[in-house]
């Protein structure tokens, strides 16, 4: 009778029994992910043009990395079962695996780069055509998953990519030479500032997507400890460009300054947006979680229509299409 080899690492994980519920909570989160963007994004706008004092956008993404640490910090509580469980799994794989944590610091400045941008760019261009042209990180996505990761795409799927660049630039074109919201605030927007906030944006977000899967993919390490370790570095990070950028300002209007009811639930869906991005990364892949958020395309024009009074002209519907189409043509290519 012959001896059992021990199972190498490889073959040990593939021995795992699927996850029977892998696909309802594939579907679920892409689904939620969609809703949060479309609701993400509108909530943002109207925050960046609504009058009354408008609050500093720097001390909004410390606040939303601050929720995003507290809800991770509860979820493995309960998880596993109260406080010590929780310092157990905080000393385990922060304190007792700097290396490790440190790797995680990587996405966390991108992160805080995209968030800011994010604010740049709403304070700019009207809400569904942020919505459109922030889809160009579909592109910097495959191009990273090409570099970093050594994926192939079939000529169906860079198809779809040219589909989707077209539609971005048709839409950024419209955005340009018409002014397609009649509701703006008083303040003089820059559609150009718009744009290059969102290219800086789309770059920042297909790279950090993509490091971060790796990690995630790469490691038996909880999606809940990630958070808390990119949550870490955001808040540290994020005050840092609070006091360099904002600083006079904050000293002597205040941290919460101009913060209202729509800034609160800015931020409180900006948090839970990061946790769903995760449960995407981690259950699905990056690529197609840019796939969800094209959905939210549809709801935020819809809704833009009547509470910015936004101006749906033929070039935008053109572009929309497009960027739409190519995102479920790639989803069907092989």
């Amino acid at each position: 009778m012959k001896s059992q080899l021990p199972l190498t690492k490889k073959e040990a994980i593939s021995s795992k029994e699927p996850d029977p519920y892998l696909n309802w909570k594939r579907y679920s989160s892409l689904v939620f992910l969609a809703v949060q963007n479309a609701v993400l994004v509108l909530l943002g706008r109207y925050s960046r043009t609504a009058p009354g004092e408008k609050y500093i956008s720097t001390t909004a993404v410390v606040s939303q990395e601050a929720v995003k640490l507290i809800c991770s910090a509860v979820i493995i509580l309960v998880n596993e079962g109260g406080i010590r469980g929780l310092f157990s799994q905080l000393n385990e794989n922060i304190l007792k695996a700097p290396g490790d944590t440190l790797r995680v610091s990587v996405p966390a400045i991108l992160y805080i780069v995209l968030n800011n941008m994010f604010y740049i760019a709403l304070s700019n261009l009207p809400a569904a055509t942020f919505q459109v042209l922030y889809q160009s990180k579909l592109l910097t996505t495959a191009m990273f998953a090409v570099l970093m990761l050594s994926q192939r795409f079939s000529v169906t799927k860079w198809f779809s990519l040219l589909m989707l660049a077209v539609g971005v630039a048709a839409v950024q074109i419209e955005t340009t030479v018409a002014k397609n919201e009649k509701l703006i605030s008083s303040d003089e927007q820059n559609p150009i500032l718009g744009f290059s906030a969102v290219i800086v944006a789309s770059l920042t977000s297909g790279f950090a997507g993509i490091y971060f899967e790796k990690i995630l993919k790469n490691s038996d390490v909880s999606v809940w400890i990630r958070n808390i370790q990119l949550a870490l570095f955001g808040v540290s990070i994020g005050l840092v460009t609070v006091f360099v950028n904002d600083g006079a300002e904050v000293y002597e209007l205040g941290f919460f300054h101009g913060y209202n009811k729509y800034t609160v639930a800015l931020i409180l869906t900006q948090a839970v947006g990061g946790l769903i991005v995760a449960c995407v990364v981690k259950y699905a892949d990056n690529i197609l979680k840019g796939f969800a958020t094209s959905i939210s395309i549809i709801i935020s024009c819809i809704v833009s229509m009547f509470i910015f009074s936004f101006n749906i002209t033929p070039v935008f519907v053109t572009g929309t299409c497009l960027v739409v189409g190519a995102t479920f043509i790639y989803g069907k290519a092989k």
